[in-house]
Order: C-alpha cells, then structure tokens, then sequence
C-alpha cells in the first residue's frame, strides 16, 4: 500500500512539473525589468496583513470571502507587490471555488511553478516570477482551451479596469478589450 502512495505521488509530482502553458491570444511577454520585489520592510508598510501573509508566508485567504473572487468588469491582474502582469478577465472563468480563477496566464513568462506537498500529495504552487510572491495554485480540472485552472489569492492582485490600462502604464494591454 505504501509503494502505490509513493507511486501515485511520484507521477503526480511529474505530472505538475511537464504542464505546460500554450497561451495563443496573449500579447508578447513583458521585457520590463522594472517589476522587482521591495524590501521586507516596504511591503509590510505597503500591503495589509492578509495581503502580506499571503504573498510572503504562502498563506491562502478564504473562498467567497475575498476580492476578486466575483469581480466582473474586464481589466488585468497584476502582482499586488511587484505589478508585473499575471491575468486577464478575458482568461477568468466562474469556477465554483471560491477564488478567481482563470485557464491560463496573461503573460506566461510572469509566472513560476513549483511542487508542494503541504497536502501531502504533490499541488503545483504559483508563483510570480520577478517577486516572487505565492499566488496560489494551478490545477488541471479547469475549462478548454488548457484545461488549467489557475486558483488565485485575490490578496496577491490588484485589479486595473480596462479604462485605467493606459493611466496606470498598461496600455498595451488594452487591445485585449476592443
């Protein structure tokens, strides 16, 4: 019995590792090395508690009780303490969690992946790139095109509505919404 969990977690965890992200509609990846990670110091003096918890110590804040987790309007999500690009309401979908979630990246390049076990099965943790923040999880019961469901902390997100793209730095952003 122990070799088959070990087994089942085995292929699993390789599972996780080969998933790869195909994003046909997204624009080009972002080559602005401006998006960094501020000090300890900054961010616990920026970002709430929650929003520090989250991001910093892999914390997840509750379904149904958070954000973004029915936000409607089109815009993009970007990371809460570095604002690189992560997401597009034109990838979100109403997944039932709890959480917002979406089947794929706006930006790919934005993004890490990791195996945990914190559940002791093997979960793909998601992860920006440039601060490295924890976002949340990545999952493969979501909808077609990827089949992906990226569940997201909205405390690792700041939304910007299509309408404040060009007024926040993101107008290149905005063709997504035409």
């Amino acid at each position: 019995m122990r070799k088959a969990i070990i087994l089942i977690a085995a292929i699993s965890s390789a599972l996780a590792i080969s998933t790869t992200v195909i994003s046909g509609d997204s624009p080009q990846p972002a080559t602005d090395s401006s998006y960094s990670k501020p000090t300890d110091a900054e961010l616990k003096q920026r970002l709430t508690p929650l929003q520090y918890s989250v991001t910093q110590h892999d914390d997840t804040e509750r379904p149904f009780d958070n954000e973004y987790w029915d936000e409607k309007r089109d815009g993009i999500y970007v990371d809460v303490v570095s604002g690189e690009p992560l997401f597009s309401s034109t990838h979100k979908y109403k997944s039932g969690t709890g959480w917002p979630s979406f089947y794929q990246p706006l930006e790919p390049s934005n993004i890490t992946e990791k195996t945990d076990y914190v559940l002791v099965f093997p979960r793909t943790e998601v992860r920006s790139k440039n601060a490295d923040s924890h976002l949340g999880h990545v999952f493969e019961d979501g909808p077609e095109p990827s089949r992906l469901r990226y569940c997201i902390n909205s405390a690792s997100l700041r939304f910007i509505p299509k309408d404040e793209l060009a007024k926040q730095g993101y107008q290149k952003y905005a063709e997504l919404f035409e």
